[in-house]
């Protein structure tokens, strides 16, 4: 196994805990789950709502593989955790699957969990595999 690398993306979002944006090893990327900041103005309020919480993580997970040279297409596997599974899952579901082609959905598993920092509605992290 290769030493692993250990990722701070510049013009990423700003971590909420002590973490690297993402972790490589022998071609595999482990991307630390992203929140719903803005990472032009961290301290700005979360969007309101699940569908807008949703864009804005997406959004800060293709900001992180970008500074990886990487994109959604190479993600194989999501995790997804929700504060509100049963009101916002359906939601949820419709933001997320408009970022992949139907015919090329990661594995994925979310759950509902009962908090997320600075109060998120969501929150997901996802494995890459470089070409």
């Amino acid at each position: 196994m290769s030493v692993p690398l250990f990722h701070m993306i510049s013009g990423g979002p700003a971590p909420v805990a002590p973490f690297s944006h993402a972790v490589e090893a022998d071609g595999w990327i482990f991307l630390t789950g992203q929140m719903p900041t803005n990472p032009d103005d961290d301290p700005a309020p979360l969007p309101e709502g699940v569908e807008a919480q949703t864009r804005r993580v997406m959004d800060n997970l293709r900001i992180v593989l970008g500074g990886l040279d990487l994109g959604l297409e190479h993600v194989v596997a999501v995790r997804a955790f929700l504060t509100e599974f049963k009101r916002d899952y359906a939601a949820m579901n419709a933001v997320y699957k408009s970022y992949f082609p139907a015919e090329r959905l990661p594995a994925r598993t979310c759950v509902g969990v009962t908090g997320l920092a600075r109060d998120a509605l969501v929150e997901i992290d996802l494995i890459a595999r470089r070409p």
